[in-house]
């Protein structure tokens, strides 16, 4: 008898540890999150984002509407991270992180964000809408981008192009549409500061 109720104790717990299992098993989050990193001359950048699906939405004039701007990502704020000084529009940025928001527009040029404050852009939400303006005052520097179609692409991605070694080209792309800005990361200013301490 004592062997049959350690037995039935021990189905038990097996039970009751499995079930405790299960409880815990998280499903896939529905925007994973997503690195991507590329070195250009002594400046490594890098961007952390969640990469929504488009599952058969119309993503931009949509989902995301014209003339209204959002984080460019999904579940966080997107985060672009330079490891030294960058020119990014003419405007020189200090190393260090910033928000990538963009606003799209229905015809001609985005508007693509680097947010000083490194904030999501909820932290502008106003009477339930984005406080355009605030977004604006806290731009480190705010570019004009051509959006360019392109093939289909079901998850929102980011890309960092070397070129050549100087200027990056980083590149969103989601659903048919892809939108690129320059980073110059003054490979020549930094070889000539180093040439001047010798």
């Amino acid at each position: 008898m004592k062997h049959i109720n350690s037995l039935l104790l021990t189905l038990a717990f097996i039970l009751v540890g499995s079930f405790a299992a299960q409880a815990q098993l998280q499903q896939p989050a529905a925007s994973p999150a997503a690195h991507v990193s590329q070195v250009v001359g002594f400046t490594k950048i890098s961007i952390d984002y969640s990469s929504p699906a488009v599952k058969g939405r119309k993503v931009f004039g949509g989902m995301h509407k014209y003339g209204e701007t959002w984080r460019a990502g999904a579940n966080g704020q997107t985060i672009i991270e330079f490891s030294t000084p960058v020119s990014v529009g003419g405007k020189n940025l200090a190393a260090g992180k910033y928000s990538i928001f963009v606003t799209p527009a229905e015809t001609g040029e985005w508007t693509i964000h680097l947010n000083k404050k490194a904030a999501s852009i909820y932290n502008y939400m106003k009477d339930g809408k984005i406080d355009e303006a605030a977004v604006a005052a806290d731009d480190a520097v705010a570019v004009k981008a051509a959006p360019a179609t392109v093939g289909a692409t079901e998850r929102l991605q980011y890309h960092i192009s070397a070129g050549n070694n100087k200027v990056a080209q980083v590149t969103l792309a989601w659903e048919t549409t892809a939108v690129s800005f320059m980073v110059d990361t003054q490979v020549d200013q930094k070889m000539e500061q180093f040439k001047s301490q010798f």
